[in-house]
């Protein structure tokens, strides 16, 4: 049976009453069968053909991976169009079709609800799950979770670690390898282009690591105040402390007594800045910078790129590193 669940409305608008609509799998069947011959279009970042893998791809931290790694010996589609919130993600049948089809998926469980079913009925024996391959941390707990998104009746859906494993360069890193490895057991004949271009794409993240390493060394300020708890990996990677105003969905909204509570966390703390995002509406971090004093700044949890931008994973993440320095005071 799939579920297909009703859409979350932007932050700040009324959100439509949650709950599931279950297609009958015959029915289903008959849709992807209909939608198979269309499947090699959709909202990917290239065509099929050509003898090439079929790599289906959950949101563009696993595409721009996927995309290094299989290279010219695989083509590479991605359920999230660019600028969509992950988070809100809602798959079309001709979506779960195109991962029944693919000759491999790759995701992280606990981003995306619909694509974790998804896979987990289609593409079960032929996906890789990123976070399997390092060592996740626990979903955010305490402070953040009064505004974290457990709603009733889904509470089964909540992760049991913090899926932002992106946000460390030497994660993904490692997400990267074992890709190479899956792909080459997948496609023998092309196993050591594979390998070859993981090892490469591998060694680019790593470099990045290190100049995160070396650029936050050496700051008076640890704690970063984010819009959502995207950054608990790059805060645990590089010795800092993550206070987040939003849980891991991060359309959720704190209530006053907690924005009451942050701004007490930012005075404290003593930070300079608030960080907004690309894809969340800024609109509570930006209360919150004037009730605090401070300013605030872009820090990108790369979960997507803007139609047409023609940034990437590597320079989206350097990016972050040039605003963090000055917000942290980064010799």
């Amino acid at each position: 049976m799939l579920t297909i669940r009703v859409p979350r409305g932007p932050l700040g608008s009324p959100r439509a009453p949650r709950g599931s609509v279950r297609v009958a799998g015959l029915a289903l069947t008959g849709l992807a069968v209909l939608g198979g011959t269309a499947a090699c279009g959709g909202s990917g970042t290239s065509g099929g053909g050509g003898g090439r893998s079929e790599i289906v791809a959950s949101f563009y931290p696993m595409a721009w991976v996927a995309g290094k790694v299989a290279g010219p010996d695989g083509s590479v589609r991605t359920l999230t169009k660019p600028g969509i919130e992950p988070h809100d993600l809602e798959l079309t049948p001709r979506q779960v079709a195109d991962i029944g089809k693919a000759d491999f998926a790759v995701y992280v469980r606990g981003v995306q609800p619909a694509v974790d079913d998804a896979v987990a009925e289609h593409a079960k024996d032929k996906s890789l799950d990123a976070a399997t391959v390092v060592k996740t941390l626990p979903p955010p707990t305490g402070e953040e979770e009064e505004h974290g998104h457990g709603e009733e009746g889904h509470a089964d859906e909540e992760p049991t670690f913090d899926p932002h494993i992106w946000l460390d360069p030497s994660r993904l890193a490692t997400v990267a390898t074992a890709l190479g490895d899956r792909l080459a057991a997948a496609d023998p004949p092309h196993a050591a282009g594979y390998r070859s271009r993981a090892a490469a794409t591998a060694a680019e993240l790593n470099r990045l690591d290190e100049e995160f390493r070396t650029g936050l060394a050496s700051c008076t300020q640890k704690t970063i105040v984010t819009a959502h708890a995207a950054f608990g990996y790059l805060a645990d990677r590089y010795g800092l402390r993550q206070v987040s105003i939003a849980g891991v969905d991060p359309a959720a909204e704190p209530s006053p007594r907690r924005l009451a509570e942050l701004t007490h966390q930012v005075k404290a703390a003593k930070a300079t800045t608030i960080f907004t995002e690309t894809l969340v509406s800024p609109r509570v971090a930006e209360a919150l910078a004037r009730s605090a004093g401070v300013r605030t700044a872009v820090l990108d949890p790369v979960e997507g790129v803007a139609p047409g931008s023609s940034a990437d994973y590597l320079s989206i993440m350097r990016k972050n590193l040039a605003t963090l320095k000055p917000a942290l005071g980064c010799s």
